[in-house]
């Protein structure tokens, strides 16, 4: 049941179901296909559709492989419609994105930093609030992913660099040395940890589809795990819950920056792989000779490889889960080494378990996970009764100022 008790909430009810729908399916499914899914009849289908055109939030095109008859429409993002800004902070760099409804991203800037809080957020604040002043009206939030643990929606720690309890919002809206500040309207970002909000992207939008369990494995320069149900990964109760790698599952007796002795992420990730081969690591430093020692080491490959099954077959005797996902440099490891992987996956796994053990897949969203993750997690907060209808009344002309030749297949967000 939606709630819905008057003909004005069950159609707010339902402009969100079809715009969720759009984004959902990224903008590639017809009119007729969204009403069919959503089982609404033709006419209701045509007066909302029509609706959130004029609202500037869809705009429709002829189908590219339509041959019969009445053209059939596709539904998808307003060429002057909502935009996500989102962000993937990495241990060494930052990556800000703009997202429309349907999942397209366009990237605005990639930019080293220097490890340090201020060196990281300060200048992606100054970022943000210079692209959040050229869209203006559009940008509908901010979505930040960070490799690290994050309480209480705002407080992150990231061991390997330092950071302790590092208040994020606090720093990306504080004014950068030359005066920018984020402008009025923009809202306090959503912060999520990298991991979660690559799993949230993988359950959208890549092989955890559909699943009812799952279990996502994010690998950078240490390594993050999260359980995954309906479609949801597991927070905690401080949203403290994708830290599998801080998880003693591989016997090691090294001490963690995180504090804790012995955490499988020490043993998986470009730092173990630094450490193989006798190379300085840590400081979030040593990417590209982390991605040369995976090209040009295969003994440190199978190693790392052997380490992250060992701890595979842990989880899933714990949560038996129905497919394991890996991103991030868990990719490579299980396109390089897969063999080894699964010859230290298999053993680990109760007897009840052998027969028909979870299977292992690469993830199908590569290194752009955690930012769509971001990215979903400011149009969750959008797609909403509430949120559609202070659009409405922010864009009250927002329809007729559309290029009638506009099309959906073209970015209006660089520049």
């Amino acid at each position: 049941m939606n709630g819905a008790t008057t003909s004005g909430e069950l159609r707010a009810h339902n402009r969100v179901r079809l715009l969720r729908a759009v984004h959902d399916c990224g903008a590639a499914r017809t009119r007729s296909q969204l009403t069919r899914d959503l089982h609404l009849a033709r006419g209701t289908a045509s007066v909302l559709v029509a609706g959130l055109v004029e609202d500037g939030l869809l705009h429709e095109e002829p189908a590219p492989e339509h041959t019969r008859g009445r053209p059939t429409q596709v539904p998808g993002p307003h060429p002057y419609g909502p935009v996500a800004l989102a962000v993937d902070v990495r241990e060494d760099a930052w990556e800000l994105a703009a997202c429309e409804l349907g999942g397209r991203v366009t990237v605005l800037e990639v930019r080293p930093h220097d490890g340090t809080p201020q060196g990281a957020l300060g200048t992606l604040g100054a970022a943000i609030a210079t692209h959040g002043r050229r869209l203006g009206h559009r940008v509908i939030g901010v979505g930040v992913a960070l490799a690290g643990p994050v309480r209480h929606g705002d407080l992150v720690d990231i061991a390997h660099l330092g950071w302790r309890a590092v208040d994020v919002p606090a720093l990306l809206t504080a004014p950068s040395p030359g005066g920018d500040v984020a402008p009025e309207g923009l809202g306090a970002p959503v912060v999520g940890n990298d991991t979660a909000l690559a799993a949230l992207a993988e359950a959208r939008r890549g092989r955890l589809q559909g699943v009812g369990v799952g279990l996502h494995l994010h690998v950078d320069f240490d390594l993050g795990g999260v359980l995954v149900v309906d479609g949801r990964p597991v927070a905690g109760a401080g949203g403290t819950g994708a830290e599998f790698g801080h998880m003693p599952l591989t016997g090691g007796d090294r001490l963690c920056p995180c504090g804790a002795v012995g955490c499988w992420g020490m043993d998986v990730g470009a730092n173990a792989l630094l450490r193989q081969v006798g190379l300085a690591y840590g400081g979030g430093r040593g990417r590209e000779q982390a991605e040369h020692v995976l090209a040009t080491s295969p003994e440190s490959v199978e190693a790392t490889a052997r380490a992250l099954g060992r701890g595979i077959a842990a989880l899933v005797n714990a949560h038996d889960p129905e497919v394991v996902t890996l991103s991030g440099h868990g990719v490579q490891l299980w396109e390089r080494a897969g063999r080894a992987l699964l010859e230290a996956y298999e053993p680990g796994l109760m007897a009840i378990r052998r027969d028909r053990p979870p299977r292992i897949e690469g993830s199908a969203l590569g290194w752009r996970g955690s930012l769509l993750g971001a990215m979903e997690s400011v149009f969750d907060a959008f797609l909403t009764t509430e949120g559609l209808e202070l659009w409405r009344k922010s864009h009250p002309d927002q329809g007729r100022d559309t290029p009638e030749q506009q099309s959906v297949t073209h970015s209006t967000l660089e520049g």
